[in-house]
């Protein structure tokens, strides 16, 4: 690992500003899934497909870009994805129909991969080494932020004007942040450049392996309940539509609260970090449908759900930092399989609900939680005990 004297912290909060303006992206059709429906005049779970398009798009760019660039400043790769950013959203803004809105997606899935497949393995090049554990809950904070600003501020915002307003809001930040990226960050050509047959070595680690399937079968089942969760506050809930954006603020604030603790905490154990996240969601799912009946028990659960999802990222990455062969290659994987398994999240729970119901949904996401949580306590604690190279 290469030595860092001067921590560069405006370039920590730049990165962490992407991640956190990619997630909105990526995730504010949720918030706005009853809106857009409407107004496209398709079904909630075809609506659905806002997400599992940048999603799946997202899978296959995060390890390809990286091999494709080659030797391409990290720098300019990063303002470059911000730039794709600002276009996706601008043109989502503008969509005539539902067609052309899922293929302006396909632009913020190309920055989202490509984007997180190297932030996620940035920290050690900005900070001293004693501080790359700070350095990642920051950048990792942007997930969380996502959920506590950008998605409910995004549903606010279209509640109160129209979705359209709000992606054509999240371009306006992408080009400020891209602006950032070019003057805050230093030059960083990479190490060593990603190659396919990298991405293959990753799996020789068993850490990385269990890290890898553990996060599809967590992110998939969260996204097989979450996309949906606007209806599911009101169908199981009994709350009011116009009320949902405020309490995916409330949901955005426990994320934060759980990735920093994470951040903390998963520092010093991060098997323990690891095998809570499963754990822990597999009993929230799971009860909502029956405990989650009156407004203040599904408020609750959201909350508890909000604080174990926020630590998922740093939770996982501090996992690969202490087992990846190589954590660029390792971290593009992880790209891979964390935004495939949102996309195949999202399409699964849409069917799903489309099909049956909302709690066979949830119940459905329980049982991917259940497997998660099983791996997990299958892997000897040793497997982390060792620091990546």
């Amino acid at each position: 690992m290469e030595q860092v004297q001067t921590p560069r912290w405006r370039a920590v909060i730049a990165v962490m500003m992407g991640i956190f303006l990619l997630v909105t992206a990526e995730q504010l059709p949720i918030g706005l899934l009853s809106q857009v429906a409407s107004t496209m005049g398709v079904t909630p779970g075809m609506a659905g497909l806002m997400v599992t398009v940048p999603g799946v798009v997202a899978a296959f760019s995060a390890p390809l870009l990286p091999i494709a660039v080659g030797r391409l400043d990290r720098r300019i790769m990063l303002t470059l994805l911000m730039a794709v950013m600002v276009l996706g959203s601008v043109l989502s803004s503008l969509a005539s129909n539902f067609a052309f809105l899922l293929a302006s997606r396909v632009l913020i899935g190309l920055s989202i991969g490509g984007f997180w497949a190297v932030a996620g393995s940035i920290a050690p090049r900005l900070v001293p080494e004693a501080q790359v554990p700070k350095a990642m809950t920051v950048i990792f904070g942007g997930v969380a932020a996502a959920s506590v600003l950008g998605v409910p501020l995004g549903t606010l915002l279209g509640d109160v004007s129209n979705w359209r307003v709000a992606f054509g809001a999240l371009g306006g930040l992408s080009l400020l942040t891209a602006l950032a990226l070019w003057v805050w960050l230093p030059p960083l050509p990479p190490r060593e450049p990603v190659r396919l047959a990298m991405l293959a070595e990753q799996f020789g680690s068993q850490g990385v392996r269990v890290a890898v399937i553990v996060t599809g079968l967590v992110v998939v089942g969260h996204f097989a309940a979450y996309t949906f969760i606007s209806p599911v506050l009101q169908d199981i809930s009994g709350i009011a539509q116009r009320h949902v954006g405020s309490l995916l603020l409330l949901y955005g604030a426990a994320g934060i609260l759980g990735n920093i603790a994470a951040g903390i905490y998963a520092g010093r154990h991060p098997y323990r970090a690891v095998l809570a996240i499963p754990s822990v969601l597999l009993l929230v799912v799971a009860v909502f449908p029956w405990l989650g009946v009156t407004p203040t028990s599904g408020v609750a659960l959201l909350m508890v759900w909000g604080a174990v999802f926020g630590s998922v990222s740093v939770s996982i990455q501090t996992w690969i930092l202490r087992t990846a062969p190589n954590t660029e290659a390792a971290t593009a994987l992880m790209a891979f399989t964390f935004n495939l398994s949102i996309g195949l999240g999202s399409m699964v729970g849409g069917q799903i609900v489309d099909g049956t119901s909302l709690p066979i949904a949830m119940w459905a996401a329980s049982g991917l939680f259940l497997l998660g949580a099983l791996l997990v306590m299958s892997t000897p604690a040793k497997v982390v005990g060792v620091k990546s190279r």
